[in-house]
Parts: structure tokens; C-alpha cells; sequence
């Protein structure tokens, strides 16, 4: 597949995100057969999603780091997409259902990276990773799937090439050094409308999220990718993916790190 085909697969994806339409399939001659392709569509729908005003990448999201996510879709390691400032927000924000097609919500530890990480010293060990960051926080990741089908018919190319089906983050107000965090142990409890309905613990997200950071650099690394500082790193989801309904107040409890609260209307 060459540029022109990467291109179109964007071109598609972001215009059905835009418009609230779900894809049945993209058109043989520009659909991803493999993870070389299906990130380099990814990078094409960056370019797109850049080109808006006042956008900009502000870090990247990780999915597939829990095992039932990974058997969901057939795979036996994570994938990687990009998080937008104009399609992020903060605890207390309130997201539009209009602005969205059919989405869920996942809760999430999320890292804020300390400095320019030097890649020819990849790969790091999970020692190293702790010392590259600044800060640990709570998020939740909005994913909203653009294709017509069921996820497991999805496929992780098509996947990964509509940005790993990322469409909004949010973060909490509080940040904390990551090493007052027990990351290997760390409750969630997530509450629509007042009701206890899912828990989690970021020991599902491969034992601890900072396996998931080292997972993320090295595998950047290896393709000469470097994360900035200031880089805000998702994960992945503690807890299974929450659909969201109209008229919603979600809470998610992080314990000692705090409460994310968003209206979804």
C-alpha cells in the first residue's frame, strides 16, 4: 500500500468520525492488512486531525493491556494511538452525546512524561520507565467505534488505523509523584447516576500501568519515535468498557487519587 491509499483510509475514518457515521468497511485497495500499515494510516488521520485549529497532539493512548481486551480482538500484546488538546478536558466537564456515535468509557491511570526521552538508551527496564516520569494521574478515555460491525470482527489493523478508537480524554485535577501510588494494587470504583455499577484495579492493566509506559517507549523506540515532555500517556482500562448512556452523571473513585465526575447529556 503506498501514501495515496493511506491517505484515502484517513480521509474516511475522519470523515465519518466528523459526521457521526459508523463504516461498514473501508475499500479494499486502502484497508490495513498489517500493523505497518495500519499505523501509518494512523499517522495520516494525525496529520488530519493536526491540521484543525487550536489541535494539537498532547501524548498517547494504549489499548489491549488487559487480557480480556487482548482475547476481545485476537491479540497478544498492546497498540498505541494519540490524544488531541481539542478532544480533551478535565474532571467536572460535561461531553455532548450529539458529538458522539456509539460510545464507552474506561478508567484509566495516565502519566505525565518528565523529560525528552532519549531513545538510543531503549529499551528501558521498568526501573528506568518510573524515573521518566513526572507524574501519575487518573483519566478516563472516551472510545467511540467508527466501524458497523462487532469488535471482534473489527480487527486490530482497522483498529489502530481509526486511532485505536479514541475519541476523548479526561483527566483529573490532582497529579501525584508515582511513587506514593501502589500502581500494583490501586482500586477503582465507577458510579452512573449514584449506583456502584463496575470496580476495577490498575493490577489489570499488565500487573501494574507502568508495564504498559516501558511497553509504549520501547516499542517507540524501536521505530525512532520519541515521547516529549510534558506527554500525557493513557494506559489502559482497569475496568471492562462502560457504555455511555444519554442524561448520565459518571463518578469514577480513584480511591486516594481522587474522583472523576463528567455529565454526559
Amino acid at each position: 500500500m503506498d501514501r495515496l491509499n493511506y491517505t484515502q483510509a484517513a480521509k474516511i475514518i475522519f470523515n465519518h468520525r466528523n459526521n457521526r457515521l459508523r463504516i461498514k468497511n473501508l475499500p479494499s485497495n486502502c484497508s490495513p492488512n498489517n500493523f505497518e500499515d495500519a499505523y501509518k494510516i494512523q499517522d495520516e488521520l494525525k496529520k488530519i486531525y493536526m491540521s484543525i485549529n487550536d489541535n494539537f497532539l498532547i501524548g498517547k493512548k494504549v489499548g489491549c493491556t488487559n487480557e480480556w481486551a487482548q482475547k476481545q480482538i485476537n491479540v497478544n500484546e498492546p497498540f498505541y494511538g494519540n490524544i488531541f488538546s481539542k478532544y480533551s478536558g478535565a474532571s467536572e466537564c460535561t461531553l455532548l452525546s450529539e458529538n458522539f456515535s456509539e460510545p464507552y468509557f474506561e478508567s484509566e491511570f495516565s502519566f505525565k512524561i518528565k523529560e525528552d526521552i532519549n531513545i538510543a538508551k531503549a529499551p528501558y527496564n521498568i526501573n528506568e520507565v518510573s524515573n521518566l516520569v513526572e507524574s501519575v494521574m487518573a483519566s478516563i478515555e472516551i472510545v467511540d467505534f467508527r466501524f458497523k460491525k462487532e469488535l471482534k470482527d473489527v480487527g486490530i489493523y482497522n483498529l489502530i488505523a481509526a486511532n485505536g478508537a479514541s475519541e476523548f480524554w479526561i483527566k483529573s485535577k490532582n497529579e501525584f509523584n508515582v511513587k506514593d501510588i501502589n500502581l500494583s494494587n490501586h482500586p477503582v470504583k465507577v458510579y452512573i447516576n449514584g449506583k456502584l455499577i463496575e470496580e476495577g484495579n490498575s493490577s489489570y492493566v499488565l500487573s501494574n500501568p507502568l508495564y504498559s509506559l516501558q511497553w509504549l517507549i520501547n516499542t517507540l523506540a524501536s521505530k525512532g519515535e520519541i515521547l516529549l515532555k510534558n506527554n500525557l500517556i493513557s494506559t489502559g482500562t482497569c475496568t471492562v468498557a462502560i457504555p455511555l448512556k444519554k442524561n448520565s452523571n459518571i463518578k469514577v473513585d480513584f480511591a486516594n487519587m481522587g474522583v472523576i465526575d463528567f455529565e454526559y447529556i
